[in-house]
C-alpha cells in the first residue's frame, strides 16, 4: 500500500512510474458484475444486511465451493467478510487464545504474522527456498508443531512467491492436522490464476475429518478483478464460523449490500467472463520470466499461480552494501520502478514483482531495473 502511494505521488508530478508493486489487477470489474451492483443502487439495496451475508449470496458461495472446490457446506457455515483479509482475521481471533502457535510457511503475505500478534499468537515461521520452489515439505511442518500449535496458515497459489502446493503436500498438511489436533486456515484467493496446467486442489475437499479441521477462505478480488469491491468468504465448522461472525458484528458488522449483490452476479457468471485476463496473465508471466532470467545473478522460482514473480537479488548485488529494502528504494528513485521488498515477505534480498502491467510495460520495467543494478556499482 505504501509503495502504491509513492507511486500515486510520482506519476502525480509527472514521473513515467512503472508499478510492479500493487496486487491487484489492472482490469475493469466485469461488466455483469459492474450492472449488478448497479442495478442493486437502483432497487435501493442499500440497507444493513444480516452480518454473517445475505442468504443468497451465501448460498451462491455454497454452490461455487461444491462445482469448483469439492466442498460441502451450508449457508449457515459460511461467512462473508469486507475482503478475504477480514475473514482470516476473524479466523485467528475466533481460534487464537494468548500464547497460542500458528504456523506460518515462509515467504507470506505479511499480513498473517501481524494478525496473529494482533490476536495473542505465536507466529513460527518454517522457511522455504527458490530450490523448493517455495513449496514446503511435509516434515519441515512437522518439525514446526509443538504442544502449543493451534492452527497453519496455507496459501495456494501464493503471495508473494506464486508457488501452487502439490496435492500430496496438501494431503500430507492434512494428516499432521488431524493428527496433532490444529487447524488449517487455507487462503485459496488466488485460486483461479493458474498457469502451465496446474489445478487447483482445496484441502478441505479431502473427506469430513478433514474439513472439520479446516477453515477454506476466498474472494473476489484477485479472480473477478473487484479489490475495491472488498468482499471475501469464508467456509467451514458451523462453531467456527459463528465465533467469526459474533467478531465481526462488534467490529464491521456486514459487507457492504451493494457489492454483496454484484458478488452474486459475479458467482453466477460464466467462467469466460474471467478466462481472457488470465490469458494475458499468462503471457505477461512468460515476458516477465524471460527478461529476468537475462539479469545476472537473479535468481526465481517459477510460479504457476497468482500474478507476481519472488526474485532473488542477492548475487546481483553482491559486494555492495544495499538490501532488499534500500535497493527497491533505489529502483524507484533512480528508475521510477516500483517493487515490494522481499523482507517484509519473510523473504530478504528478493523483490516481488507484480505482472498487473502491460507486456511492453514489464519488459522496459526489467530494463530499468537492469540499468539500477549498474548504477549500484
Amino acid at each position: 500500500m505504501a509503495i502504491t502511494a509513492k507511486v500515486r505521488e510520482l506519476a502525480a508530478a509527472g514521473k513515467d512510474v512503472i508499478g510492479f508493486g500493487a496486487g491487484e489487477p489492472d482490469f475493469a470489474t466485469p461488466e455483469i458484475v459492474r450492472e449488478a451492483g448497479i442495478q442493486a443502487i437502483r432497487e435501493g439495496f442499500t440497507r444493513y444486511t444480516a452480518g454473517p451475508g445475505i442468504v443468497e449470496l451465501r448460498e451462491a458461495i455454497c454452490e461455487k465451493l461444491l462445482a469448483d472446490n469439492g466442498v460441502t457446506v451450508s449457508a449457515s457455515e459460511v461467512i462473508v467478510s469486507a475482503g478475504a483479509k477480514q475473514c482470516i482475521y476473524n479466523a485467528l481471533m475466533a481460534l487464537v487464545n494468548p500464547g497460542d502457535e500458528v504456523i506460518l510457511v515462509s515467504p507470506f503475505w505479511m499480513t498473517y504474522a501481524d494478525q496473529v500478534l494482533l490476536a495473542g499468537g505465536v507466529p513460527v515461521v518454517v522457511t522455504t527456498t527458490v530450490e523448493q520452489g517455495f513449496v514446503p515439505g511435509v516434515e519441515q511442518i512437522a518439525e514446526a508443531i509443538t504442544d502449543k500449535t493451534k492452527a497453519i496458515v496455507i496459501n495456494s497459489p501464493s503471495n508473494p512467491t506464486g508457488a501452487v502446493y502439490p496435492e500430496d503436500v496438501l494431503r500430507g498438511i492434512a494428516a499432521l492436522a488431524v493428527s496433532r489436533g490444529m487447524w488449517i486456515i487455507s487462503d485459496e484467493i488466488y485460486e483461479k490464476l493458474l498457469y502451465d496446467g496446474f489445478e487447483h486442489v482445496s484441502v478441505a475437499s479431502f473427506g469430513p475429518e478433514v474439513a472439520e479441521r479446516t477453515l477454506t477462505v476466498g474472494g473476489l478480488s484477485k479472480s473477478f478483478a473487484m479489490t475495491g469491491w472488498r468482499i471475501g468468504y469464508a467456509a467451514g465448522p458451523k462453531g467456527v464460523i459463528d465465533a467469526m461472525a459474533t467478531i465481526q458484528d462488534q467490529v464491521t458488522s456486514n459487507a457492504c449490500s451493494i457489492s454483496q449483490r454484484a458478488a452474486i452476479a459475479a458467482l453466477r457468471a460464466d467462467g469466460s467472463v474471467i478466462s481472457e485476463m488470465v490469458e494475458e496473465f499468462d503471457k505477461r508471466r512468460c515476458v516477465l520470466m524471460s527478461e529476468l532470467s537475462r539479469l545476472p545473478g537473479v535468481r526465481f522460482a517459477r510460479p504457476h499461480g497468482a500474478f507476481y514473480v519472488f526474485a532473488d537479488f542477492s548475487e546481483a548485488v553482491q559486494g555492495v552494501a544495499c538490501d532488499d529494502v534500500v535497493l527497491a528504494q533505489h529502483l524507484l528513485e533512480s528508475q521510477y520502478v516500483a517493487c515490494v521488498p522481499g523482507s517484509v515477505f519473510g523473504g530478504p534480498n528478493h523483490l516481488r514483482l507484480t505482472y498487473t502491467v502491460s507486456r511492453e510495460r514489464v519488459a522496459e520495467g526489467v530494463a530499468r531495473i537492469r540499468e539500477g543494478l549498474k548504477s549500484l556499482r
